[in-house]
């Protein structure tokens, strides 16, 4: 197979009180499972089995709509995992925490902003913490299973940008959260903004900064 589930580097209640073991569960063991298993059906014989996700992903206006949903749904939740922890949270020290500063004027100004675009994203999605081209920190926001990586449109005739379906600005994401309601609804039910809240608890800020490195 071209792709396969990682393991979660930690146990599935290593995050509780803030995100629950039955979420991550489901969430591991079924949702990104299933986008693995489809991705592999749809590249199955094809050159881009033999490709990275990233790679994919970088070139996903070639591929069909099974490979951007389920290529995305991999690479994201690829990441996501990683850049969440038990016993972390806090703040990022060194040349992260000097970036964040730079782009936002403050911590705290970052968090607001961050968990702007996680609650303001309608419907499902992500909301990113990105690295672009020239090297620098922004904040954006992906409908669906869609990344600031892929190579599609940033605007959508008759859409805000905000709601075109993809990232309102390009770069590599080094952080990003699932505001997908299965990535919370068991716990938070309707609370998206207590979820965003609650996830700033569990952030890996050692794994964001090599990302941003």
């Amino acid at each position: 197979m071209a792709f396969t589930l990682p393991a979660l580097p930690y146990a599935f209640n290593a995050l509780e009180p803030h995100i629950d073991a039955k979420t991550m569960e489901i969430h591991h063991g079924k949702h990104h499972n299933a986008y693995v298993t489809n991705l592999n059906a749809a590249v199955a014989g094809k050159p881009e089995e033999n490709l990275s996700i990233e790679e994919i992903c970088k070139n996903i206006s070639k591929y069909p709509m099974a490979v951007r949903n389920n290529g995305g749904g991999h690479y994201n939740h690829s990441l996501f995992w990683t850049i969440m922890a038990p016993n972390a949270g806090g703040a990022p020290t060194g040349a992260l925490a000097d970036a964040i500063h730079a782009a936002f004027g403050s911590f705290d100004e970052f968090k607001t902003k961050f968990n702007a675009a996680a609650t303001g994203r309608f419907g499902s999605g992500w909301a990113w913490l990105i690295k672009d081209a020239s090297g620098k920190l922004a904040i954006t926001s992906t409908a669906n299973q869609d990344n600031p990586l892929m190579d599609l449109p940033t605007g959508q005739a008759g859409l805000p940008a905000g709601q075109a379906g993809v990232a309102e600005v390009k770069g590599t994401p080094i952080l990003g959260l699932d505001v997908w309601e299965h990535a919370y609804y068991l716990n938070y039910q309707n609370r998206r903004p207590d979820y965003c809240a609650a996830f700033w608890n569990v952030v890996n800020w050692n794994e964001v900064a090599k990302r941003f490195a």
